[in-house]
């Protein structure tokens, strides 16, 4: 699991990203709503975390221009303040979730475990880039042609769908979609990857993933040459 930190305070970002790692998150961290921002657009994540006070922009600014690019990774707001109508204000903008300092560091550990579960187990039940359209629950791909996907052919397309415009990692992909497979290869990313590449071709989808094996991948709609 990969997780955003956003904190102007130097000494709590320290402990909030000691204490992620140790439970096995992989963490990038940042000191300012700018650079929180950009980020976040730039790169893939499952859970981000935003202090509400930080200089350049505010975590709610920040959380409002995420969520108006589509965005809807799982946000966790954390403040000093503990008035009801910042709370409101928060929420409003998009959080998923409010944690006012201090905190114990269980409990903030637990409200991202909450929030990455919620993610993982709701979906629209369509999903569509350009011409394709992604039937989450029939498991089907539609443009000109339709064909079914296994099961692993969905769930990544599904992933790569939620992260329209982003690389994700072999790494990233891997733990989502096999998680709770102990046989399973890494290798089995590129497998999927090419078997996807190949199931556009079949229902002639105006859509490509690209990225080489071990790398990173990017969905995108192709651009007529």
């Amino acid at each position: 699991m990969k997780v955003l930190v956003a904190e102007d305070e130097q000494e709590m970002r320290r402990v909030l990203v000691t204490a992620l790692r140790m439970n096995s998150y992989e963490v990038v961290d940042v000191a300012d709503g700018q650079a929180a921002l950009e980020a976040a657009c730039e790169g893939t994540y499952d859970c981000l975390v935003f202090d509400v006070m930080m200089p350049k922009m505010t975590g709610v600014e920040a959380l409002r221009q995420i969520r108006a690019g589509g965005d809807m990774t799982p946000i966790l707001l954390l403040t000093a303040k503990a008035e009801v109508e910042d709370r409101i204000d928060g929420l409003d903008a998009g959080a998923d979730d409010y944690l006012t300092k201090p905190f114990a560091l269980g409990e903030l550990l637990a409200r991202i475990r909450s929030l990455t579960r919620r993610n993982e187990d709701f979906s629209p039940k369509n999903l569509t880039i350009a011409d394709v359209t992604l039937d989450v629950e029939q498991q089907e791909i539609r443009a000109q042609n339709a064909i079914r996907l296994a099961p692993k052919e969905a769930k990544l397309l599904e992933y790569l769908l939620q992260n329209v415009g982003k690389d994700v990692s072999t790494e990233q992909i891997f733990e989502r979609i096999w998680k709770d497979d102990q046989e399973a290869d890494i290798g089995l990313v590129w497998v999927y990857i090419s078997y996807l590449r190949q199931k556009f071709n079949a229902i002639t989808g105006r859509v490509v993933i690209e990225g080489d094996e071990g790398g990173s991948y990017r969905i995108h709609e192709r651009v007529s040459a």
